[in-house]
This record gives structure tokens, sequence and C-alpha cells, in this order.
């Protein structure tokens, strides 16, 4: 990490400030299949992150690759809509680029969201898991580098990421909507190979509960960032026995986050409200 780094976040910061003079407080970042919030939300503005300077393109066609300031349920909120993966060759310095952004920007509230597979027999497909904690199995930390004090602490305290007073509030919410409240432990790979049988036993015996290739890089920099975190997943595939029966394709995972995605929206829509 270079110390031209903090600059290249001060130019895109002033950049977007530019676009969107008056920035919200919550920002959200859309995963795998979540582009179909936007139907809901009554937009402001965006930006193709293309425009951005330093930002690099999204390269998985189910991730759009913009930002976009819009209004939901009365709130204005900052979406990231397609975020950056390890796996697209990107270093986690540039997929967690826009997260050190939003920092800069001084949003301070960050909701995520992704698709995961589950290894947890109580977890099926189309089910909203929210992440109450993370293991990190990619093979770098997106803090290696030359420590730069802008940024936040060298080492920052990972034991309490994931903020507990919305995952109560979120639980509330669900018992409103008559939906089960479900937590666990999102196991975090590089991919983008999905997962062999040995390796979903393993996952599940170090504790993870459903497992991505997503979401940690960004979490530990806001994390590192100061900002106040929320993240849930929606269960795009369940390993039963650890050998699934079918296939595990981008389309039979686009599939089950468009049929379940309603879900999630609909709680963070209420929280909104309340938060």
């Amino acid at each position: 990490m270079s110390m031209s780094y903090f600059d290249d976040i001060q130019e895109s910061a002033k950049f977007i400030r530019e676009k969107f003079p008056q920035l919200p407080d919550l920002a959200i970042v859309l995963g795998t299949g979540m582009g179909a919030l936007e139907g809901r939300l009554k937009p402001i503005r965006e930006i193709s992150y293309r425009l951005i300077p330093s930002f690099v393109p999204t390269t998985v066609e189910s991730h759009v690759g913009k930002m976009v300031l819009a209004s939901w349920a009365g709130r204005e909120v900052l979406l990231l809509s397609g975020r950056l993966h390890y796996y697209e060759g990107y270093s986690l310095q540039e997929v967690t680029f826009p997260i050190r952004v939003l920092a800069a920007l001084g949003i301070r509230n960050i909701w995520f969201t992704n698709a995961s597979g589950s290894v947890n027999p109580a977890f099926g497909a189309g089910d909203l898991v929210f992440i109450e904690d993370h293991i990190n199995f990619h093979p770098e930390n997106p803090l290696r580098g030359i420590y730069d004090a802008r940024l936040g602490p060298r080492f920052p305290d990972m034991s309490q990421v994931y903020d507990r007073e919305w995952l109560e509030k979120a639980s509330g919410v669900c018992s409103e909507l008559e939906m089960p409240f479900r937590s666990g432990v999102y196991f975090g790979l590089q991919g983008p190979s999905l997962e062999t049988a040995a390796e979903y036993r393993m996952i599940r015996t170090l504790g993870g509960d459903i497992v991505g290739m997503s979401t940690v890089p960004e979490v530990i920099v806001a994390q590192q960032s100061g900002m106040r975190i929320m993240a849930a997943s929606v269960v795009s595939n369940h390993v039963h026995g650890y050998a699934p029966a079918e296939k595990t394709t981008l389309e039979s995972v686009l599939a089950v986050i468009s049929q379940s995605s309603a879900k999630l929206f609909d709680v963070y829509e209420k929280m909104l409200g309340i938060i």
C-alpha cells in the first residue's frame, strides 16, 4: 500500500462530492443478484465506477459497477451497486478502495449484502442469514502494506465487528414481518472455484455457517475506518451432506437470489425507519 493510496482516496472523494453535493449517512453494498433493490428506490443521481478516479471496473456480469444516490422509504442512501472481488485479479487494496472512499466522504454507517452457500443443516437455499461474525480465509489482508495512520489504526480490533444493536433490531423486524431471524458465521474464501466436499466439511468444522467470496475484506477496512457495520446474506444453495445432488451454477444462484432477496430488502427497508 503506497503513500499515494491516501491521495487517490481523497481525489475520488472530491470527485464524488462534486457530483453529490449532499451525502447521506448510510451506504449499502449490493451483492450478487441484488440489483433488483433499485426497483424500490427513487434514484437521484448515479455514477459509473469507470468515471470515478482510481476506481476499477467490475468484471462480473451480475455486478453493474455504479454508485447510486437514491431515496428509499423517505431516507437518502448511497448504494454501491456491484462490488469487486479478489478473484477478478484485483489486489485487496483495489477491492476495498470504494469502502475507503466512503469513509473519506464521512459516511459512518454501512450495510453489506451478499449471496452465500450454506454448510449449516439449519440454513437452506433462499434463507436470510444475518452475519454475526466471520472467518477470513483470503490469502492476504487488505491492511497489508506500508502503514498510513490517516487510514485508521494499524491493528484494528476485530472482536466485535457486526453491530450488536443493529442485529437486535433486525431480529425484532424479522419478528414483525413474521419471518425467522437467522444469524451465523460467514466464512470468506477467495474463489472463484466453488468448494469441494472436503472443504465444506472443513468450513463447518472450523465454525462457519455460510461461505462466500466477498464482504470480509470490505468489512475489515470498514472496521479500521470506524464505520458501524451490518451484513446479511441470502443463501443461494444448501450443501446437503456436503455432497450436493445438483451442481451449483451462476444461473442457479441468481435464480434463488431473484426469488428470495425481497425478504432482505423488506427487513432493511423497515430498519431505515428505526435506526
